[in-house]
Formats: C-alpha cells, sequence, structure tokens
C-alpha cells in the first residue's frame, strides 16, 4: 500500500524534531511523508529542512498565508495545499507535529485496512504526560479518530469528498465515512504521546459562538445542535457556554451559509440521530 501523510506545521520548533524522530524510526515509514509549513517564524522549517535532506521520503514544501488563530479552518488549508501536489496513495493521512509514534504504528494500521476492505479511518489513541505517566487524554470517546491522528483510505477519503475547512471538519469526515459505509476504527495498543495536551486556548466567547456556527455550517438541524451545546455546557459545567454555542447557531442560520451539499446534510443527520437514539436508549447523556 502506498502511505502518504500530511503534516501541516506553524511555530513547532519545541516539537517536531521528536516527532520527526517516530515517523524516521517506524518499522514500515510512510512513502511520502509531506511537511507544510505554514508560514512559521521560528526554527521549525530549519528541523523539517534537515529531515527532508537527510531521508528521501520526507517532503518539505511552503505555503504564505494569513495566520491569525482560526480553529480547524488554518490547518486543514494547509493540509489541501499539501494535498494537491500529491500524486498517488492508497492511504492518506493528516497527522500533527506534536506527536510521538510507537515504532510499530504505520504497520499496524496497513495490516488493519488489508484485512478489512471496508475500513474508511483508523488510529490509535492520544495520551498526555502528566507526573511522568501516561493518561488517556479524556477529550473524546475511545473510538473517535482523533484530529492529529487521521488515516484515510483513498476509497474513504474520495467518499466522503476531503477535508472541509473549518471548524468541527473532524466529526464530519467521520460522520460521513460511516454514513457512506465505511467502519471507523481506533486501537486501544497504539498508545501515541501528545506532548502539547488539547488546552483551552481557544475557549474564548469568541469561540464558542463560531462553535455554534459551526453547527449550521456542517449541516445540524437544530435539535442536533440543541444537543450538541447541552453536551458541551454539561461537559464544561457551563451554561453560558449553552447560550453563546446556540447565538452561534442562529447567527449563521440567518446567514445561510452551508458547507456540505445537501446530501451530505442528510448523512450526516441520519448517522446523528442513530447514535443519538442508541446511546438513549442506553440510558447515557449524549
Amino acid at each position: 500500500m502506498q502511505v502518504s501523510i500530511i503534516i501541516p506545521f506553524h511555530n513547532e520548533a519545541a516539537h517536531i524534531e521528536r516527532t520527526l524522530n517516530s515517523f524516521v524510526a517506524q518499522h514500515r515509514r510512510p512513502d511520502v511523508l509531506l511537511l507544510v509549513d505554514d508560514s512559521s517564524t521560528d526554527e521549525s522549517p530549519k528541523i523539517a529542512a534537515e529531515f527532508a535532506q537527510a531521508y528521501p521520503f520526507i517532503e518539505l514544501i511552503h505555503r504564505s498565508g494569513d495566520h491569525s488563530k482560526s480553529p480547524g479552518a488554518k490547518v486543514i488549508q494547509a493540509f489541501n495545499f499539501g494535498l494537491s501536489t500529491l500524486k498517488e496513495y492508497d492511504l492518506i493521512g493528516k497527522f500533527d507535529a506534536d506527536i510521538l509514534l510507537p515504532p510499530n504504528y504505520f504497520e499496524t494500521c496497513i495490516r488493519a485496512f488489508e484485512q478489512q476492505p471496508d475500513l474508511g479511518m483508523y488510529s490509535g489513541l492520544l495520551y498526555v504526560k502528566r507526573n511522568d505517566q501516561l493518561q488517556y487524554e479524556a477529550i473524546a470517546n475511545f473510538d473517535h479518530v482523533r484530529g492529529p491522528l487521521k488515516l484515510y483510505s483513498k476509497s474513504c477519503f474520495q467518499a466522503i469528498g476531503g477535508l472541509i475547512s473549518c471548524l468541527g471538519w473532524d466529526s464530519i469526515d467521520t460522520l460521513l465515512a460511516e454514513a457512506r459505509g465505511f467502519s471507523v476504527e481506533t486501537n486501544p495498543g497504539l498508545i501515541v504521546e501528545h506532548m502539547r495536551p488539547t488546552s483551552d486556548e481557544y475557549a474564548t466567547k469568541d469561540y464558542y459562538l463560531k462553535r455554534g456556527e459551526s453547527y449550521y455550517q456542517i449541516g445540524y438541524d437544530l435539535f442536533i445542535s440543541l444537543m450538541s451545546a447541552l453536551k458541551m455546557a454539561w461537559r464544561k459545567r457551563n451554561l453560558s457556554l449553552f447560550i453563546l454555542l446556540l447565538r452561534g447557531y442562529s447567527r449563521a442560520s440567518q446567514k445561510g451559509l452551508r458547507l456540505v451539499d445537501a446530501q451530505a446534510q442528510r448523512d450526516l443527520l441520519r448517522v446523528r440521530y442513530t447514535k443519538l437514539w442508541s446511546s438513549l436508549a442506553k440510558k447515557r447523556f449524549i
């Protein structure tokens, strides 16, 4: 299988060397590891260039553009910039520059895709180090393929129409993959260290308004948006977040801007409602 991985990065000097060393140490390296420098101003492009010079499977390209903080959108724009330069692949991945892979990561993933023809997405699980101990980064369910570790089969990637550059992209892809007949799996035995834990750096009023807007943009209806907003507010123990999220949804609905077509919206909602009813049937809050 031809494995092509894209790592978009911006100012990752503190982590990128260790990340790339974990790729170099793979028992089965990717055929292409494309590094997309998204206008970094630190030493990370220099570090990336040294790896690209030393290892033929690593390539480095540069992208210029607006780099104001915009969770979700910018990283996928950089990913898509890199994707446009790739020619062939059987597995395509979007990985982050702040992770440490175990040496058997890709050989394990390839084996899973070879053994399961309907497998569309696959990953390990992200852990963070606290007091010198690795602990699961519990911001997502164990069965969710996280944004820093996205690996797709070519057929799945094409079926979902690639990645949409907006907040919530890493939920859209999973829902569309399942809606279009692909299985999505994580492997608890593949433990990946997340060197920079997901933080609350974006947890501002503006972030939650944009998060609410994204519910509408990615195709959620009002009821699913209400449930999603309630779930987030419950987890954060903050009722004001619920109000901000719904305000954002309302603002986006007034503009009428959807980032998915009508068929994709129907597919997304079908999967979301199926998951919702299943969860309620098990008497779990969603």
